[in-house]
C-alpha cells in the first residue's frame, strides 16, 4: 500500500505539535477521549432530525485498553464513525476540524456542544506513540477503513474488517528512553488517573477492563484474579446538577474528591449563569489556611473546565490576590481556547467570568457576616490578613471592595468589631476613628497615649498584625471619617480651655524643652508638654505618616531602608517628674541630663523599642538611686 504525505505546511504543524504544543504528554488521553464524545455526539443530533435514527444512551460509550505486552493502548468509540474520503480530510489534513465543520452545518444549539474545533488534539497521539492506527465504520456505510501512520512521514489509509459502527484507536506506545518513560501509559492505575483529572465529566461513560483478587469461593485463605469492566468517569458533573437536588454532604463530597483541601469548607458557592457568557461554578471558603498560603510554593486559582474538559488546573486569572484562598472549578462552553486547548486566545470571556465571581465572592462573604457571626470570625481568623493585604496592595485599589469585610479588636468589646459597627456607634461630638498599635492587645491597653481618648469614652481599634496600619492608611478613612492614631500629634479632642492651658505651659517650659531636646539631639523632633497623659509622666508620639510600629515592621524586613518615625518626646506637666526636672533645670542642669535620658529610654521601652545603650541606662538609673 503506497504511504501518502502530509502536505508540506501540515507536515511542519505535526513537527511542531509532537515537540511543542502541549506542555504536557497525559493530554494526549484528553484529546482522543474528548474526540470519541464529539463522535457519540453527532449521532446524537443526527437523531434529532432523522426518525430513523434512535439515540438510547446507554449503547453509547468510550473504552480505554491497555496491552502491556503489545505495548499498545486502544480507544474505542460507539460514534458516528468515519468514511475512507473522512479518514484523509479529518487526519491526513492536519488542523481541519471534522467537529467543528459539523458543529457549523448543524448549528447546534440545544445545550450539548462539541467539543473539539481545531483538528489538532488526535496528533497528541504522537508524543507518547511511535505508530497511530485508525480504524473506523461510519454510521450507514458498509464498509470500514484503517489508517496508519508513524508520524510526520506520512500515512496509508487500506480497507479493513469491522462489524460495528464506530472508531478504534490503537497507539504504538514508545519504548522507554534514557530519561523519558512511556510505560505509565499502559498501567491500569495511571491512566485511570488521567481520566479522572481530565475526562471525568465527559457525558458518555468512560470504561475500563479493571483487574483485581478475591477471595476463591471455596476458600477464604486462597485468592483468585479477576477482570471486570468498570466505569472510570463520573459523567454527570455536580455544577450541572440542580441546586435543590444537592445537599451540603454532596458540595463536601465534591471538595474532598478534589483535593482542594483536607478541611471542611466553611461555605459553598453554586453559581450558574447563562447570559452574555454562559459559565458554571463552585467555589469553596476553606476553614482553615494551608500550610503553604503564604509561601512561594502556593498556587492561587480555580479549575477551569471548557464543556465539562479540564483546560487549566489552576487558573490565576479567575481570582483576584485577595481573595486567592478560594478553592473551586468553573465551566463553560464560551472559552475561545488556543490550538492545544491548554490556554485562552484572548481572556475577554474570562474577565467577565472573574468580575462576576469577584462580585458573588465578596456578597458570600458580607452574607456571613452579616447572618452567621461565628463562622465568619472563623474565616476571619485565617484569612483576614489576606483582605489586609488586599487593601494596602495596588495602591488602595481594592479598598471601597474589602473595607467592609474588615475586623479589628476594639477597646470596647472583648470580640472582633467591623469598621461599620465601630462607626455607627460613635458620639456626635468625636471626629475621627481612634486606633492603638502594638504587639498584642494587653501591650496596647497599657499604652499611656490611650489615656485621654478613654477618657473621652471613645472606642479605640487595637491593631496587633504588622499589616493593619499599612492597610488603614491606604483607606484613609471609612464613611468620612478619618482614622487617627492615638499617638498622633493632633488627637482632635482637647478643648479650647486646655489648648491655651498647654500653649502657656509649652511658653513658660520653652528653655527647658529647647535644653531636653538638644540632649536628645537627633533622636527625637521636639520635646513638649503633653495633652494625652493622666497618669503616666511621659509617652512618645509620632508626626507625618510614618508610626513607632510601622518602623518597627520596616526595620526587621531584610531590604531595610533604615525608615524612621518622626518622634516627639511628650512630658506630662502634672506629673510629680515634671516638677522634678523644672528644679533640675534652675539648680543642676547635669540631672537634668540624667533625667532626660531616662525618660526617653521609659518611653522607648513602653513602645516596645530598643535601648540604644543599655548599659548607659542601668547606670543612669544607680545614680538616681544613689
Amino acid at each position: 500500500m503506497a504511504k501518502q504525505q502530509f502536505k508540506a505546511e501540515s507536515k511542519r504543524l505535526l513537527e511542531m505539535m509532537i515537540n511543542s504544543i502541549y506542555s504536557q504528554r497525559e493530554v494526549f488521553l484528553r484529546e482522543l477521549i474528548s474526540n470519541a464524545s464529539d463522535a457519540i455526539d453527532k449521532i446524537y443530533y443526527k437523531a434529532l432530525t432523522d426518525e430513523s435514527l434512535t439515540f438510547d444512551q446507554e449503547n453509547y460509550y468510550i473504552k480505554v485498553t491497555p496491552n502491556k505486552e503489545k505495548r499498545t493502548l486502544t480507544i474505542t468509540d460507539t460514534g458516528i464513525g468515519m468514511t475512507k474520503e473522512e479518514l484523509e480530510n479529518n487526519l491526513g489534513v492536519i488542523a481541519k476540524s471534522g467537529s467543528l465543520a459539523f458543529k457549523t452545518e448543524n448549528e447546534l444549539k440545544d445545550g450539548h456542544d462539541i467539543i473539539g474545533q481545531f483538528g489538532v488534539g488526535f496528533y497528541a497521539a504522537f508524543m507518547v506513540a511511535d505508530a497511530v492506527t485508525v480504524i473506523s465504520k461510519a454510521l450507514g456505510s458498509e464498509e470500514a477503513f484503517k489508517w496508519q501512520s508513524e508520524g510526520a512521514e506520512g500515512y496509508t489509509i487500506e480497507p479493513h474488517e469491522k462489524d460495528t459502527v464506530g472508531t478504534e484507536i490503537i497507539l504504538q506506545i514508545k519504548e522507554n528512553a534514557e530519561e523519558e518513560s512511556y510505560d505509565e501509559f499502559l498501567e491500569e492505575y495511571s491512566l485511570k488517573t488521567i481520566i479522572k483529572k481530565y475526562s471525568d465529566f465527559i457525558r458518555y461513560p468512560i470504561k475500563m477492563d479493571v483487574s483485581g483478587q478475591r477471595p476463591k469461593e471455596d476458600s477464604e485463605d486462597e485468592l483468585e484474579s479477576y477482570v471486570e469492566e468498570q466505569t472510570i468517569n463520573s459523567m454527570v458533573p455536580i455544577w450541572r446538577k440542580n441546586k435543590s437536588e444537592l445537599t451540603d454532604e454532596d458540595y463536601e463530597k465534591f471538595y474532598q474528591e478534589k483535593h482542594y483541601g483536607f478541611d471542611k469548607p466553611l461555605k459553598h458557592i453554586h453559581i450558574s449563569v447563562d447570559g452574555t457568557i454562559r459559565y458554571q461554578s463552585i467555589l469553596y471558603i476553606p476553614e482553615n489556611m494551608p500550610f503553604d498560603y503564604y509561601s512561594k510554593e502556593y498556587e492561587k486559582g480555580l479549575e477551569l473546565y471548557s464543556n465539562g474538559v479540564l483546560i487549566m488546573n489552576k487558573s490565576a486569572d479567575l481570582l483576584p490576590d485577595y481573595f486567592s484562598f478560594v478553592k473551586g472549578m468553573v465551566d463553560s462552553e464560551d472559552l475561545s481556547l488556543n490550538i492545544s486547548r491548554e490556554m485562552l486566545q484572548h481572556d475577554r470571556q474570562l474577565k467577565l467570568i472573574a468580575k462576576n465571581i469577584n462580585k458573588k465572592i465578596k456578597n458570600e462573604l458580607q452574607s456571613l457576616l452579616k447572618n452567621d457571626r461565628e463562622k465568619y470570625e472563623t474565616f476571619y481568623k485565617a484569612f483576614g490578613r489576606q483582605l489586609k493585604y488586599g487593601v494596602y496592595s495596588d495602591f488602595g485599589s481594592n479598598k471601597e471592595v474589602l473595607q467592609d469585610l474588615l475586623l479589628f479588636h476594639s477597646s470596647k468589646e472583648s470580640k472582633l468589631v467591623s469598621l461599620d459597627e465601630y462607626v455607627s456607634r460613635m458620639p456626635e461630638d468625636q471626629k475621627y476613628i481612634y486606633y492603638a498599635s502594638g504587639e498584642s492587645i494587653d501591650r496596647i491597653e497599657k499604652l499611656p497615649q490611650t489615656e485621654l481618648v478613654s477618657e473621652k469614652g471613645y472606642e479605640i481599634l487595637y491593631f496587633t498584625e504588622d499589616i493593619d496600619e499599612f492597610a488603614i492608611k491606604m483607606l484613609m478613612n471609612y464613611k468620612e471619617k478619618e482614622f487617627k492614631s492615638v499617638s498622633s500629634g493632633d488627637l482632635g479632642i482637647e478643648s479650647d480651655e486646655n489648648e491655651a492651658q498647654t500653649e502657656t505651659e509649652q511658653a513658660e517650659n520653652k528653655d527647658l524643652f529647647d535644653f531636653m531636646k538638644n540632649i536628645l539631639s537627633s533622636k527625637v523632633k521636639d520635646v513638649r508638654i503633653s495633652k494625652r497623659l493622666k497618669s503616666h509622666p511621659v509617652c512618645l508620639t509620632t508626626e507625618g505618616d510614618v508610626t513607632i510600629e510601622m518602623e518597627k515592621i520596616l526595620s526587621a524586613m531584610p531590604d531595610n531602608q533604615n525608615v524612621k518615625a518622626d518622634k516627639v518626646l511628650e512630658i506630662n506637666s502634672n506629673h510629680e517628674v515634671f516638677q522634678s526636672l523644672k528644679n533640675a533645670f534652675e539648680h543642676d542642669k547635669e540631672k537634668v541630663t540624667l533625667y532626660t535620658n531616662l525618660l526617653y529610654n521609659q518611653a522607648l521601652l513602653i513602645e516596645g523599642l530598643p535601648i540604644q545603650d543599655p548599659v548607659e541606662f542601668t547606670n543612669d538609673m544607680c545614680k538616681v538611686m544613689v
